[in-house]
């Protein structure tokens, strides 16, 4: 079988991520610019040979003006020395329940470390415009500072204002190239 190349398409996909602040709440953020590039052997994803998402830190967002500058300093992402977040996979571990794990190496503001993230396969479609595409939901969890990410404040009364672990969350539909 050939190998066959996919691309993400960005209007029909989203990144999010979710973090507790001061563990009462959940706040949700999003990357608007990312790229998730994968190739498998013929349409199958447990053969994907290469799978590579990265995400440009400078687009993260919270609608919260104020947070987002502090996301981007040197404080948390610190966007002018590390402009962009990667996960490249190297393990599509299909389960008996019908998921799948994704294992790979996330780099985050320089600091490399494996994740496993769980993946919901929802099928291979051709759109009205004879698009052949393949959808994904995709969820993890990390422990921000091990990616150096270790910020910290404590409110008055002792509260954490943001938790160290933070969800991960993304709907990805990819469209098969050529």
């Amino acid at each position: 079988m050939a190998n066959v190349k996919w691309t993400v398409d960005p209007a029909h996909s989203e990144v999010q991520f979710k973090v507790k602040h001061l563990m009462i709440t959940t706040v949700t953020g999003y990357f608007s610019s990312f790229n998730v590039e994968v190739e498998t052997v013929g349409e199958e994803f447990s053969k994907a040979s290469s799978i590579v998402f990265t995400a440009d830190v400078d687009s993260v967002s919270t609608n919260n003006e104020q947070r987002d500058t502090h996301l981007k300093s040197e404080e948390f992402f610190d966007v002018s020395n590390h402009g962009q977040i990667k996960f490249v996979g190297n393990k599509y571990e299909e389960t008996a329940s019908g998921l799948a794990k994704l294992h790979g190496d996330l780099n985050i503001r320089g600091v490399s470390k494996p994740v496993t993230v769980n993946v919901e396969y929802h099928g291979i479609v051709v759109d009205p415009y004879g698009q052949t595409k393949a959808g994904f939901t995709v969820d993890g969890k990390i422990n921000r500072k091990e990616f150096g990410l270790t910020w910290d404040a404590v409110t008055e009364a002792g509260n954490v204002v943001v938790s160290d672990e933070i969800r991960l969350h993304a709907e990805i539909q990819l469209i098969r190239q050529g």
